[in-house]
């Protein structure tokens, strides 16, 4: 439910065919495994509730960004997007989820 709730976050996330074309001529390639990247984005503080979710155990609040949240891809690719910022800059990295 909290989904349907969300205010959702419309950062853009890029088109294959542009990181494509912005590669073309590149001589090294290489790709990074984030799939557990999610996990590594820490929720804000006091909004861990936000996301609480029940299951036979009990009531969990999770501490992280997990998959199913609306607005985690676009917050992964920002973050993302920050953290190469020179290097895409540069023209020697592309981010893409």
């Amino acid at each position: 439910k909290l989904n349907k709730f969300t205010v959702k976050n419309r950062y853009p996330l890029p088109l294959v065919s542009n990181i494509i074309s912005q590669l073309r001529g590149a001589k090294w390639f290489t790709k990074m495994d984030v799939r557990w990247g999610y996990n590594n984005v820490r929720i804000k503080k006091g909004d861990e509730w936000k996301a609480g979710f029940a299951m036979n155990q009990g009531l969990f609040e999770p501490m992280v960004m997990f998959f199913v949240l609306t607005n985690s891809p676009a917050t992964f690719q920002a973050l993302m997007n920050a953290i190469f910022a020179d290097l895409i800059a540069e023209g020697k990295v592309a981010v893409y989820l």
